[in-house]
């Protein structure tokens, strides 16, 4: 059984089975199939390119204030972002964990708090 089959994107968060689902199309053969395998082929660049375009768009959508629109967009920049999370075989729950690790923190002390 592949892993993103063991559970419903309703048993499981819907961010963690599509990192799932992400890394099984990683492995795939032919990049012609897949749009996620394609982004792996042309490597680092097209996936990192693919962030700031969807980030733009996000940005642009926000500045529109149709929500609808804003939602897709965010929609395509967090799917873009588990790419990249993929392509470094970074689970989503690293991330969870480092915003639980801030959550109660001021913006401004944690960001202090940081190595330069």
């Amino acid at each position: 059984m592949l892993k993103s089959e063991q559970k419903s994107p309703m048993d499981q968060d819907i961010l963690e089975t599509i990192y799932l689902i992400i890394q099984e199309r990683k492995q795939l053969g032919d990049g012609e199939k897949s749009y996620v395998k394609s982004l792996f082929d042309k490597g680092l660049d097209k996936i990192l390119g693919k962030i700031g375009e969807e980030a733009t768009e996000t940005a642009v959508a926000g500045k529109g204030g149709d929500q609808e629109e804003i939602v897709s967009e965010v929609a395509d920049l967090f799917f873009h972002v588990l790419v990249l999370l993929g392509y470094y075989d970074l689970p989503p729950e690293k991330v969870y964990a480092e915003l639980r690790r801030r959550f109660g923190v001021s913006g401004i002390e944690e960001k202090a708090s940081r190595k330069k």
